[in-house]
């Protein structure tokens, strides 16, 4: 693989990254309007649109097995999505997305197998001990829970998405489980949100949402992983807590401590040291898309 197709990769999932975080941002600004799980409902029932329209899923022919999975691959995007953005509404963006990568990165050392690479996991929850030494009581502890929740469902959603991935061809099973987990989220929105989930602003900015969130970082990142070793890809998206505290910062006014930002480059070289570990144990995690 040449030098400069390899940068080029790693740039597009670097800017899908970027696009993922402007959209969960975004998202904040309308919580006043629908709150957190009228804004789930957005996300997911728009998405789960401009994916059917882009792939158009088979759906016939698929066998019971199949449909297990996928509907459980749509429960588990449901609750992510749903358990996410209510820590964001409660709990700064980079703080929150640095708790939740703590679900993936323990899994990572537990697929490594190596005694050594739980170091990593020791680095990562130091990097959560100073983000509590310098304050838990200025966080929303049930915001905290939430993120806690989310980092366990984004590793039923690796588990389950590489498990789709060898149900189904393309992106139809994503496509297929985004539309699984807006018809579960939609009853709570509506409830949620109200009438203020159908004005015409509201739904423009959940169309940008979508876009951002997922139609742009799925697609370049489906591009990218032509390119990119898996084990490439997931430590590129270990960047995802830095990315989101700069979003959160530049978006939402959401100022960084200097022990804030030491938490958070802790839990990013424990991610990446983490999935190397994987790598060299040659059982690295599936490349998977982002769930926020």
């Amino acid at each position: 693989m040449k030098r400069g197709g390899t940068v080029g990769a790693a740039g597009l999932v670097l800017i899908g990254l970027i696009c993922q975080d402007i959209g969960a941002a975004s998202a904040v600004t309308l919580f006043p309007q629908v709150g957190a799980l009228g804004m789930v409902t957005l996300r997911l029932a728009f998405s789960a649109i401009i994916l059917f329209a882009v792939f158009r899923p088979r759906l016939r022919g698929r066998s019971r097995a199949d449909w297990l999975t996928v509907v459980a691959f749509g429960l588990s995007l449901a609750l992510m999505n749903g358990l996410f953005y209510e820590a964001i509404a409660r709990v700064p963006l980079g703080t929150t997305v640095t708790l939740e990568v703590l679900g993936p990165l323990i899994l990572s050392v537990v697929v490594s197998r190596k005694a050594s690479a739980w170091l990593w996991a020791v680095l990562a929850f130091a990097g959560v001990a100073i983000l509590g030494w310098n304050g838990w009581e200025q966080l929303d502890p049930v915001g905290v829970a939430f993120a806690a929740g989310a980092a366990v469902m984004w590793v039923c959603y690796i588990l389950l998405s590489a498990r789709t991935g060898r149900h189904f061809e393309r992106l139809d099973g994503l496509a297929i489980a985004m539309s699984i987990g807006a018809v579960l989220a939609i009853p709570f929105g509506v409830v949620s949100a109200g009438p203020a989930l159908f004005h015409v602003p509201v739904l423009l900015i959940g169309v940008a949402v979508a876009v951002l969130s997922s139609a742009i970082p799925y697609g370049l990142e489906l591009l990218a992983l032509r390119r990119l070793p898996a084990a490439t890809f997931s430590i590129l998206m270990s960047l995802s807590p830095a990315l989101a505290a700069t979003a959160g910062f530049l978006i939402l006014q959401q100022a960084l401590t200097l022990w804030d930002a030491v938490a958070i480059v802790l839990v990013i070289i424990a991610s990446m040291g983490a999935v190397r570990a994987a790598a060299r144990a040659e059982r690295a995690l599936p490349p998977v898309l982002p769930g926020e």
